[in-house]
């Protein structure tokens, strides 16, 4: 089979060199204008101050606390739900493929034990 390669010239590539970033850059002429090399600013300490804001109620620990805690109870709950769920239907369907097979003893009989 014929492989078939596009058609381009040397003008469409172009090798750019490597320059690494801790060494200064001169300004690149591109274009119709000038690249001025990024300038390192003095980096400012992380204070977040400036986006404080002043409540007017005091924060509440405790109903916050108790809302965490009924979150928690409702994922463990659907959680539970969904893991009795999945057991169910896993049931059903041996169930069903037992009795599809022609199979006359596909029921569980729970004894009590004595």
């Amino acid at each position: 089979m014929k492989t078939q390669r596009p058609i381009s010239s040397d003008e469409e590539h172009q090798v750019l060199q490597f320059r690494p970033r801790n060494s200064p850059s001169p300004s690149v002429r591109r274009g119709n204008g000038t690249v001025q090399p990024l300038r390192a600013a003095t980096p400012e300490p992380l204070d977040l101050s400036r986006y404080e804001q002043p409540r007017e109620e005091p924060d509440d620990f405790r109903h916050r606390m108790l809302a965490n805690i009924a979150a928690l109870a409702f994922t463990i709950a659907l959680t539970a739900i969904g893991i009795w769920l999945a057991v169910s239907i896993a049931d059903l369907r041996r169930t069903q493929d037992c009795v599809l097979m022609g199979r006359r003893d596909c029921v569980k009989i729970t004894t009590p034990h004595i």
